[in-house]
């Protein structure tokens, strides 16, 4: 059975967590002090225990110079002796069904090695965001440059990244928690992280996205989403041409890179015409 947690649910969810990741007490209590959420995590319940969880994260996401509501999805995780059983991808599609019921079109997460790229490739996950080469601006840098002052140093950070389309954004309370987090591991450098993406609501992006692009594009695309229903779907971009125009075919995950502008320059005509390369950028997630 699945259903979000309550306030009597944290201690599983912080003994689940202790047990699959590892992570040390003093991160833990920083993570579930400013991002755990009852309301915010999908349990799956064995019996009376909570034997699987992820969490939905709420962020703005800079989407073609327009910010719109991203779940961030964390914590996914099955306890040893439970796993093997589907209770992961069942978590996985309810999260669908939750962003769904929260107007979020888009999430977003951040997977810790290949395995896990591939296998959440196959539920429509496509791989948008790369690690970076250089390092991000350094938090104790921009700290110490505004002599420790949190909210001066959040309005340098924010004013940076609001600039910056395909990125996702923080609120002054997220970048407290950034730099609690840095400090306890002594500020280490910071690179973008390797990230993927799948579309929710793919009538809502692609009606954003031709209303960004204006006149300046005009195709037909089918939209095939085995998983999400709605998301399968037959629209014309903007054909106020007489002329022919480019017809599209495409799964979700594709659809996904091309909206996202992902390396499309790569796929060769008319993708990197349709598509302009973007650069998107994840970072800073308390990773």
């Amino acid at each position: 059975m699945i259903h979000l947690a309550d306030h009597t649910s944290k201690a599983q969810v912080w003994d689940m967590w202790k047990r699959c990741f590892g992570d040390p007490d003093d991160y833990m209590e920083l993570y579930f002090r400013y991002k755990y959420r009852p309301e915010d995590t999908l349990l799956y319940i064995e019996g009376s225990e909570a034997v699987a969880s992820l969490q939905m994260l709420t962020y703005q996401f800079t989407f073609h110079g327009v910010e719109i509501p991203v779940i961030y999805l964390s914590g996914v995780c099955t306890l040893p002796a439970h796993r093997s059983r589907g209770y992961a991808r069942a978590l996985l599609l309810e999260s669908f069904n939750e962003a769904i019921r929260r107007g979020v079109p888009l999430m977003i997460l951040v997977p810790q090695e290949e395995g896990l790229m591939q296998w959440y490739a196959r539920y429509g996950f496509a791989r948008t965001f790369d690690s970076g080469s250089e390092p991000l601006p350094s938090l104790k840098e921009l700290l110490d440059r505004h002599g420790g002052n949190l909210e001066a140093a959040y309005d340098e950070f924010n004013r940076h990244y609001r600039e910056q389309d395909m990125t996702v954004q923080k609120t002054f309370t997220d970048f407290k928690a950034m730099v609690e987090e840095a400090a306890l591991f002594g500020f280490p450098e910071k690179k973008s992280l390797t990230g993927m993406a799948r579309v929710i609501d793919a009538n809502r992006l692609l009606s954003l996205f031709a209303s960004r692009r204006g006149n300046a594009v005009s195709f037909h695309i089918e939209v095939r989403d085995p998983l999400i229903p709605r998301n399968n779907l037959s629209v014309s971009i903007n054909d106020g041409s007489h002329g022919l125009i480019p017809k599209l075919q495409a799964e979700i995950n594709h659809v996904t890179r091309w909206l996202l502008g992902y390396r499309t320059t790569e796929l060769g005509e008319p993708y990197a015409t349709l598509f302009p390369e973007k650069l998107p950028q994840m970072h800073y997630m308390l990773e």
